[in-house]
């Protein structure tokens, strides 16, 4: 009892310490015009052993001793499969038209092709210095090209929204173009895991194979059995708790079976949420009671686990300096250049070509969801983990500076007042646009 009582104290500890870090570098992120994803995870990497553990090595260690960040890991684990599928739950089902999703696609691929070559063609260069022993060349090239591929849809959603134009042309293109990006990455990351976890190609198979049946089977029957709850959710016009807890059990159900199977949680949850219906009421409900909660408390959890396992001072390394600047130049070059020049070739400007880049080249929070994964299955050593959070620092930071020199406040005004082809917008706008 004592044991028990003891970790409690430490882990309360520990949660007030991760919230008020995340919470201040979050305001200060705002404040200097960043999204607060930065300055979270900043945040991360300020309370693992880079600087904390510098400055402060007792009190570090007795804050996220192993024990702690044991119970810290069992949160952040469901914290992301609750985000993953608030995003899914999020996405509007009106972008998906056959010309938006042709075009969008183009502009998805045109991004994904380059980073991941450039990714793989890293990996394969870098392959003694980055791998680990077990780990075999194909993994760590699919790896780090898929890692590469990402665009953290949440954080271009988020910059979007805060600007007015996730309903026009360049909002409306980079949305979908977006979610296709982190459909392929999660994709590439079961084939790993399924690897790494079988041992072999045909136990791959079956894994896959079973992840693919059941997001067939969410997003048919399931989605017929969730659309009766949102009925119910409608006509009470408010999510009681009876109902609330049955989603929650979905969620938690799911993301446990995919873990089972050897997809991670954060696949199940993702699913789930693509099933919910597209209902306004209960979409309202679900972000409105757990969006909050997950990204003020669970998400920072997972922002300082990642911060944990960041030693920066490794990266200092002659010998580090060369492929981690190789992979920074390969992640900026993949996205920012396919998407562009893509962007260019379907009649835009330059100014547009340059802002939508800038933007598909934020990977956020959603990198290091999957670098975390890959350090969890050992698939990565720990200072290619700190190299691929350097990424995620500062492609992110790096998004709204490049959109803001290329789309000036006038050019932005304009944009927002220009008439939309419907086929780049969501149902209800292209209904008040008719």
């Amino acid at each position: 009892m004592g044991a028990n009582f003891e970790l409690a104290t430490k882990v309360l500890a520990a949660l007030f310490v991760v919230l008020a870090a995340t919470r201040a570098c979050g305001r200060l992120a705002l404040l200097v015009g960043q999204p607060r994803v930065v300055g979270e995870i900043v945040a991360g990497v300020l309370l693992g052993p880079s600087v904390a553990g510098t400055l402060v090595p007792g009190v570090q260690e007795y804050v996220f001793s192993a024990d702690v960040k044991s119970v810290l890991y069992a949160l952040s684990t469901f914290g992301l499969a609750l985000f993953m599928f608030l995003v899914g739950a999020s996405l509007d089902h009106g972008f998906v038209t056959k010309p938006a999703v042709r075009k969008a696609t183009v502009l998805a691929v045109s991004g994904i092709v380059p980073s991941f070559a450039l990714g793989a063609a890293v990996a394969a260069v870098f392959y003694d210095r980055l791998s680990l022993p077990g780990v075999s060349e194909l993994q760590l090239l699919l790896f780090l090209g898929g890692a590469l591929s990402i665009t953290a849809f949440p954080v271009v959603a988020r910059i979007l929204d805060e600007r007015g134009l996730s309903n026009t042309r360049i909002g409306s293109l980079t949305l979908v173009a977006a979610a296709v990006d982190d459909a392929v990455a999660w994709g590439i990351l079961a084939v790993i895991i399924a690897l790494a976890k079988a041992g072999d190609a045909s136990g791959a198979v079956v894994t896959i194979a079973g992840a693919a049946v059941f997001a067939g089977l969410m997003l048919t029957v399931g989605r017929r059995l969730l659309a009766r709850l949102a009925r119910r959710v409608e006509s009470d016009g408010e999510l009681r708790p009876p109902t609330f807890a049955v989603i929650l059990l979905v969620v938690i159900a799911a993301s446990w079976f995919t873990d089972f199977i050897g997809v991670f949680s954060v696949f199940g949850g993702f699913v789930t949420g693509l099933a919910m219906p597209q209902n306004p009421v209960l979409r309202r409900e679900l972000l409105t009671r757990l969006m909050d909660f997950n990204a003020i408390l669970l998400l920072p959890v997972f922002f300082a686990l990642s911060g944990l396992n960041t030693r920066l001072s490794g990266l200092a390394d002659a010998e580090v300096l060369v492929p981690l600047t190789t992979i920074v130049a390969a992640a900026f070059a993949g996205k920012y250049v396919g998407c562009g020049l893509t962007v260019r070739l379907q009649g835009f400007s330059w100014r547009y070509a340059s802002a939508i880049g800038g933007l598909m080249n934020a990977r956020g929070l959603m990198i290091l969801v999957f670098i975390n994964i890959g350090l969890a299955y050992r698939l990565i050593t720990p200072q290619l983990f700190s190299m691929l959070v350097v990424v995620a620092v500062l492609t992110t930071a790096a998004a709204v500076p490049i959109y803001r020199l290329s789309m000036p406040k006038h050019i932005e005004d304009a944009e927002k007042w220009t008439p939309t082809s419907t086929e780049f917008l969501p149902a209800t706008a292209r209904d008040s646009h008719a």
